[in-house]
């Protein structure tokens, strides 16, 4: 394995991410108006209409696309099954045993297991300043989205809800560097459109698609496009940059967002643990991104892998090869 730090990633680099998790932060509105919509047939509209949005723009980005194969299936299947059929589920009935925050709590916890399991699927070691900063960004989480009452089933389907949202990502490394973000987020959706598909016409009856209201044709065309379609790409294209422990820390932003966005929409001013909470956020999002550079030296790009070899490029096109094969930088 490598050393304790992960791949040195830019600003620029870690942009899409924070987008991304914004976006997401943003749907926590939204979604409201989808409480009594059916829950099936609303998120498999979403998911098949995303689907077709991302295709028309990967063909105008003239991104390549391609079928799945072997053991892949296995991972993209794991991403639409956890990542968004489970997830959409598990908050759901969640919410039905448990305050909402409970939910949102759970799910604050996603940095810390991505800054430890990440690294090993990626096959380096834990970052340490990602390792402390994790906790910090979770604590801030807390505090923004505040605690609530439960029971013992509504703890199980929070613990349920933050296993999912970790598998999102985690379950997308293996493939990431062949199917590209753009890839991975087409057949995660397709997938899960079809499961939803299918569940929604078991369940809730062919005809449920005419119960949407037009607040929620909106609310199903917004999370389509901006909350799925963009978000999916720019969060893996952060994910396959600057690995998934750096970018874990990301998900911090979402409870930001969603504060600021409740505010503007006439929630109210944010009580003072949320202005805390917003600040240790901050604090444990700075901590944990920023990169120690040695003046002079040049800065890590990447680190990339041949068949077990690990070739670091810098910024400066130099390629530093491993002292036990010799890998050609083009």
């Amino acid at each position: 394995m490598a050393g304790m730090d992960t791949p040195s990633a830019s600003f620029a680099q870690l942009v899409p991410g924070m987008v991304g998790m914004a976006l997401v932060g943003s749907s926590v509105t939204v979604s409201r108006t989808l409480v009594d919509a059916p829950l099936f047939t609303s998120q498999a509209v979403r998911y098949v209409a995303a689907t077709v949005i991302l295709l028309l723009m990967a063909r105008l980005a003239g991104a390549r696309l391609l079928w799945p194969r072997g053991r892949e299936w296995l991972w993209l299947a794991g991403i639409a099954i956890t990542g968004l059929v489970l997830f959409n589920v598990a908050v759901v009935r969640g919410v039905g045993r448990a305050e909402p925050a409970v939910v949102a709590v759970a799910v604050a916890c996603v940095p810390v297991v991505l800054g430890v399991v990440g690294p090993v699927l990626e096959r380096r070691r834990p970052s340490r300043r990602v390792l402390c900063a994790a906790p910090v960004v979770m604590a801030g989480a807390v505090l923004v989205e505040g605690t609530g009452r439960t029971d013992a089933v509504g703890v199980a389907w929070a613990a349920l809800a933050l296993g999912c949202e970790a598998a999102f990502t985690l379950l997308a490394v293996p493939v990431l560097r062949r199917h590209s973000p753009w890839g991975v987020s087409v057949h995660a959706m397709w997938l899960a459109g079809a499961l939803l598909a299918v569940l929604g016409a078991t369940t809730e009856g062919p005809s449920a698609v005419r119960e949407l209201s037009g607040s929620q044709w909106a609310a199903v065309g917004y999370l389509a496009l901006m909350v799925t379609a963009v978000a999916f790409v720019l969060w893996y294209s952060t994910v396959r940059a600057a690995g998934a422990g750096r970018a874990g820390l990301l998900t911090g932003i979402a409870p930001l967002a969603a504060a600021v966005v409740g505010t503007v929409s006439g929630s109210g001013a944010p009580r003072p643990s949320v202005w805390l909470g917003i600040a240790v956020l901050i604090v444990g999002l700075v901590g944990g991104l920023r990169t120690r550079n040695v003046p002079g030296a040049p800065r890590l790009r990447a680190v990339w892998h041949d068949r077990g070899t690990r070739a670091a490029v810098f910024e400066d096109g130099r390629c530093a090869e491993s002292p036990r094969r010799q890998v050609r930088h083009q």
